[in-house]
């Protein structure tokens, strides 16, 4: 790192990018300078400094740990934009996947369930809750709605450790998902959220909502789940078509 910073630049800026380009090249879980040292030896305010390292912390850059520091925090995922399944995906990055149940029913659909199942009003639905892990790291809050009259007994299923459901209904229910319509919405995780992904409630994180159909252009299922934005990004793949204008391709999420 430079010893001091140009006057012919915001002191921030030049900051933010040393910072940056020093943090890239660091391993993971390494410790960064305290906010004193930083601050002496670029001859700053700590307060800029705090500014700087909390916009790397909202970046996924860093990680703050409390009494301890702040250190660099793992690589980001880069997910394929192949439908695979959260076990199927970690599996393949060499991670261990898992889940934690905290909730597995049948019950009347919502509205908006029945709407987006396209099932009757008041349709009973297999609801089920978990909480996602690689490697023991939490990793997403995923809540999945299923008409209980296609997939019978689905409840019963041992949903803890490392069940994927998409294999599950494949290998139950010879109903294999074949297509995905996703929404992603950056959101901050409601205050029973947080602790289940072991995140403050001030970390921004991807609210990803959608369809699954099977091969046929049958719905299989709706899910909604709530990813860590420190671990995961959100990456659109453009193509401009003969026409000129820029027609949006895949959505897929990503970072460990």
């Amino acid at each position: 790192m430079p010893r001091r910073l140009s006057r012919r630049q915001p002191k921030g800026e030049q900051l933010h990018q040393i910072l940056v380009q020093y943090v890239e090249g660091l391993e993971p879980g390494t410790p960064l300078p305290s906010e004193r040292v930083l601050a002496d030896r670029f001859r700053v305010a700590r307060m800029t400094v705090r500014t700087e390292i909390d916009r790397l912390v909202r970046a996924g850059l860093v990680t703050r740990r409390h009494g301890q520091g702040t250190f660099v925090a793992e690589p980001k995922l880069v997910q394929s934009d192949v439908l695979v399944s959260f076990s199927q995906d970690m599996r393949t990055r060499g991670l261990t996947p898992g889940s934690r149940l905290l909730s597995v029913g049948v019950e009347p659909a919502l509205e908006a369930e029945s709407k987006l199942l396209a099932l009757p009003a008041d349709a009973p639905v297999v609801r089920i809750v978990r909480v996602r892990t690689a490697d023991g790291t939490p990793f997403a809050v995923e809540r999945a709605s299923l008409p209980s009259e296609r997939f019978p007994g689905l409840e019963d299923a041992d949903f803890d450790g490392g069940a994927s459901l998409y294999e599950l209904l494949e290998r139950r229910y010879d109903a294999r998902p074949h297509t995905a319509e996703q929404r992603v919405s950056a959101v901050l995780p409601d205050p029973e959220e947080a602790p289940l992904l072991g995140v403050p409630a001030s970390q921004p994180c991807f609210r990803i909502e959608g369809v699954t159909r099977d091969e046929a252009g049958e719905i299989l299922a709706f899910g909604q789940s709530l990813y860590r934005g420190d671990r995961y990004d959100v990456v659109m793949h453009l193509v401009r078509d003969e026409s000129g204008a820029d027609a949006q391709g895949s959505v897929t999420r990503a970072r460990k």
